[in-house]
């Protein structure tokens, strides 16, 4: 899949403001950013819902603007609502959406008992929708977009509103179609995930890449090894000025009555907690959530108006 100079506008807003990607077969990319940064729009070109607007963009080495029929047909999308048909029992979800392909019936049948095996839901098979349960119905909608045995499958913030547990189920089924060799597409807002299940990923704001890379290496660029979060008997910007945090410190951030310092490892985190006059603190290790908020200014928790679509 290839981006260059990908861009989408609105009128007089630009959501999407040219903007370069390649996303290697059989790899899991995500797509971080607030509301408003232009990761759905950019998802929505990708799956044909939104014209392109300028640029160019190929996927599964198709011209998106000009063969997203025959795209639509070898990818499979995860919307962040369960649309699932409560009409329908969960194999029968299964087997009339694969109608849509014109999938013939015998066919559809058997895929539908193989999916909902690979999901855990064989004993739900005749169960109506209603009566899933919210990570239950989360796997169903995953394995509903693979009907058609997609070259790729976009995901669209797939564990939003499910608990520890239901979440690390749905994570271990991803991690199995990306080692099928299946390429997947990730938004989300949980760092955890996106470390967990993304080969690479882009911050995006303000429709632009801010940056790219492998989280881990992400992590070590923008927010260090290490990171001690103080509250202080000073105000944060004092305490970030004395001299102890200034020589150890790779970066300061404040957010709200909380100095954060990011430094090189964790010894060297822990070592300048006492140097800092505090009520408490703690030092933990750099995340995702770090790098977010240095790039962008604000956390994944702070959001801005939704994009316009």
């Amino acid at each position: 899949m290839l981006a260059v100079g990908l861009t989408k506008r609105y009128g007089d807003l630009t959501a999407v403001a040219g903007i370069d990607f390649a996303i290697p077969r059989g790899t899991c990319f995500g797509f971080l950013g607030p509301n408003g940064a232009g990761k759905t729009t950019t998802m929505r070109m990708l799956t044909g819902r939104s014209p392109v607007t300028a640029g160019r963009l190929e996927v599964l080495g198709l011209d998106a603007r000009v063969a997203m029929r025959a795209i639509k047909g070898r990818i499979g999308i995860v919307s962040q609502d369960d649309n699932l048909d409560e009409d329908f029992t969960a194999r029968d979800n299964l087997i009339v959406y694969a109608g849509y392909y014109e999938v013939p019936r015998a066919e559809a049948e058997a895929r539908a008992d193989e999916l909902l095996a690979f999901a855990g839901l064989q004993d739900k098979a005749k169960t109506g929708v209603d009566k899933l349960s919210g990570g239950q119905k989360r796997r169903l909608c995953i394995v509903r977009a693979l009907v058609n045995r997609p070259e790729l499958v976009v995901l669209d913030e797939p564990t939003t509103g499910l608990d520890p547990q239901a979440r690390h189920i749905v994570w271990g089924r991803l991690r199995e179609l990306r080692r099928s060799g299946v390429t997947l597409l990730l938004t989300t807002h949980y760092m955890d995930e996106a470390a967990q299940l993304c080969d690479r990923l882009v911050v995006m704001d303000h429709g632009r890449i801010l940056v790219e890379g492998e989280p881990s290496e992400l992590i070590q660029a923008h927010a260090g090894g290490g990171v001690l979060e103080v509250e202080t008997d000073v105000p944060p910007r004092e305490a970030a000025d004395l001299p102890a945090v200034r020589a150890a410190a790779q970066q300061t951030e404040v957010a709200g009555d909380t100095l954060l310092v990011y430094t090189a490892d964790l010894p060297a985190a822990e070592a300048l907690a006492a140097q800092v006059p505090h009520r408490s603190y703690r030092v933990r290790p750099a995340t995702l959530e770090d790098v977010f908020l240095r790039l962008t200014g604000r956390s994944m928790g702070e959001e801005e108006a939704e994009e316009e679509e």
